[in-house]
């Protein structure tokens, strides 16, 4: 039996900051694989077979840093899932759904092979003489943008369009990346409001409120928190970093039963600058949303 979904709601401090956030992460704990297992695996398989060239791709000189990223992955699922996978000379067997892979078959793309066994995204980043650049990834769950667009960009280059990031964040992450060892790993949340339960955002159009109206009453069913647990991982011989993306959904009623995240919500929102509220796209719907989460607050101090 999987283990239930972890619940990810990264509003406890109540504030508004730009930042990075990044927290020691114990080996062990690099993947996770929950009861949305099939769901997730099932969405990526048919995404990787009918947009393959949208969801997958790797410059030419990457594939040797895949392959030590999949054989290090190989290593660590046998290690800590041993009831979950199988491993025997050229197949990797997934024994929750009875998938077998020719490793053979992924000479050229190992870390799509790796991207088809768990729950996560995988970007892959080397250092360049334009700082770290994207040079291979597997993202089938992205958030309104296709991997193979972004492949080759430097990582400044990436987030252009986060209000601040320039002047706030750049220094921070190159100064995280360079210092960045093989022995130590590191994670942080990210979130965002979306208006589908859809995983697959890359064409998605933001619902018009006038064709599904949302209200206080009924905001708590029509929005979904979109929580992505970022982990980071250097691999020595070919010295690059694994950057994975798990994506979490969770209506938004589920603050109903997390009064103080709700607070801490209201409170990022309330602070939030106009910048990056359009960037999150809240805007159309802020004035609902503080009333719900505000609603939410009254009542657990009830």
């Amino acid at each position: 039996m999987l283990p239930p979904k972890p619940v990810y709601l990264p509003f406890a401090d109540a504030q508004w900051r730009l930042k990075m956030g990044m927290k020691p992460l114990k080996i062990e704990n690099w993947i996770e694989i929950d009861e949305e297992f099939p769901l997730y695996l099932t969405n990526k398989t048919e995404l990787l077979q009918q947009h393959h060239a949208k969801v997958f791709a790797g410059l030419r000189d990457s594939v040797a840093a895949q392959q030590e990223v999949l054989d290090a992955l190989l290593v660590h699922l046998l290690e800590y899932f041993p009831k979950y996978y199988h491993h025997q000379g050229n197949q990797v067997i997934n024994l929750l759904t009875q998938q077998v892979w020719n490793i053979s078959d992924f000479v050229e793309t190992p870390l799509e092979l790796a991207s088809r066994l768990v729950q996560e995204d995988l970007c892959l980043l080397r250092s360049s003489s334009e700082g770290y650049i994207l040079a291979a990834g597997s993202v089938c769950l992205p958030f309104h943008w296709w991997f193979p667009d972004k492949l080759g960009n430097p990582i400044a280059q990436l987030h252009q369009r986060v209000p601040g990031y320039g002047e706030k964040l750049e220094h921070p992450v190159n100064n995280f990346f360079d210092r960045l060892r093989a022995d130590y790993s590191g994670y942080r949340l990210n979130w965002a409001i979306q208006d589908t339960p859809n995983l697959c955002l890359a064409t998605h159009q933001p619902t018009e409120l006038s064709d599904d109206p949302i209200t206080t009453n009924n905001i708590g069913q029509k929005l979904w928190i979109r929580v992505e647990r970022q982990t980071l991982r250097r691999f020595e011989k070919s010295n690059s970093i694994l950057f994975t993306i798990r994506t979490y959904l969770y209506p938004l009623s589920i603050l109903e039963n997390y009064p103080a995240m709700a607070f801490g919500l209201l409170a990022e929102i309330q602070q939030m600058p106009f910048k990056m509220q359009h960037f999150k796209e809240l805007t159309s719907i802020q004035e609902m949303l503080l009333d719900y989460l505000s609603c939410n607050r009254h009542q657990s101090s009830e």
